[in-house]
């Protein structure tokens, strides 16, 4: 038979183990939370706005910490909270930064001038514009294309012109499902 001593220890080492595990669920909820909130978050591709480069239903990482130390760079594809609603995310590949000029002359993307090398888009793209063709980008904006060009696939700063920085929550360069030939570094 136990004594009276061993079973109140074995109720409090049971106990001690509850609070143990409870803690240890804590922990790892808070250490998820500002993993997603200030390193890294994961995003799902909705559409067809960053064709070819992205399809549907990928899915991405979207890096929070260069935001921190820089904006983000030409070329770079960001996640942003779209600007016409608050409910959504766009995807959409930096074109300009700030100080840039862009226009859009024939179907073809000048920056500063010059006709923008796109090697990311279907060599047969034309450009359409929805109203403006030249922007000036003011500080802490940039300018945003999806790489789907054709007629109404993308809205971006052709629609609403340069965005914010701040409105910008990752920079994807990451592509981890589906498992198939896109699996890995975007380009």
């Amino acid at each position: 038979m136990r004594s009276k001593r061993s079973r109140r220890r074995s109720r409090r080492s049971g106990g001690s183990e509850i609070v143990e595990w409870i803690k240890s669920i804590v922990l790892a909820v808070v250490i998820a939370f500002l993993i997603k909130a200030f390193i890294f978050n994961t995003t799902y591709v909705l559409g067809n706005s960053m064709y070819p480069t992205l399809h549907e239903r990928d899915r991405l990482f979207a890096n929070k910490i260069p935001l921190y130390f820089s904006g983000p760079k030409r070329g770079e594809i960001v996640v942003l909270r779209a600007p016409d609603t608050n409910d959504k995310d766009y995807i959409k590949r930096v074109i300009g930064i700030e100080g840039d000029t862009v226009a859009i002359i024939d179907g073809r993307v000048y920056l500063n001038g010059d006709p923008l090398e796109e090697d990311y888009i279907d060599v047969e793209s034309y450009t359409d514009i929805y109203g403006d063709n030249y922007w000036e980008v003011p500080s802490n904006h940039v300018f945003v294309l999806g790489d789907n060009r054709d007629e109404g696939a993308s809205k971006d700063s052709r629609f609403f012109g340069p965005v914010p920085v701040d409105t910008i929550k990752g920079i994807t360069n990451f592509r981890y499902f589906p498992f198939d030939e896109n699996f890995g570094k975007i380009g």
